[in-house]
């Protein structure tokens, strides 16, 4: 990626980047990703509510695969995104086994921390063009992850509440 400096040393994206680390984390105008997935019981995380498409399950391989593709993506030419729509999503609606679960939350997290490390350097160039790209930018891409986290945290809420397993306001 290109590198812009500021001559005197100093990062004038800073308060940008601080603002986008602090999107990427969430908790502002939606609720986190750790409070969205809290408590939830092992039993539930393969029940798809009456009526709605997905199970927490689904939601959250979802949103892991999802967010893995736009930091790899963002980060290297060599990246290869999965198929469209269906490399998006998880093949069953329950976790494999007990572990599937918190790998797929440790995996969210780590994502979403190597996204919040790649925008607070200052190395990074937020408004340049991805290369192998079509003209997206780091920017848009810490945009994207977040806009696209919160939207699918939102159902996963849902799914919790017709559940029963919704503590939250």
């Amino acid at each position: 990626m290109a590198v812009k400096r500021n001559p005197r040393g100093t990062d004038p994206h800073r308060s940008l980047r601080d603002h986008l680390v602090e999107l990427l984390e969430g908790g502002h105008a939606h609720v986190t990703f750790a409070d969205a997935i809290a408590d939830l019981p092992a039993q539930l995380r393969g029940v798809k509510p009456s009526g709605q498409p997905f199970t927490p399950w689904r939601l959250l391989e979802h949103i892991r695969i999802s967010q893995w593709d736009i930091v790899e993506f963002t980060k290297s030419a060599s990246h290869v995104s999965p198929e469209w729509p269906a490399g998006y999503w998880p093949a069953s609606d329950a976790p494999p086994d007990a572990a599937a679960w918190d790998k797929s939350v440790a995996q969210v997290e780590r994502d979403r921390r190597a996204m919040q490390r790649l925008v607070r350097d200052p190395a990074t160039d937020l408004f340049a063009r991805i290369p192998h790209g079509t003209g997206q930018t780091p920017l848009r891409e810490a945009l994207v992850l977040a806009d696209h986290t919160s939207y699918h945290l939102g159902q996963l809420v849902l799914l919790r509440r017709l559940l029963g397993a919704w503590k939250g306001d």
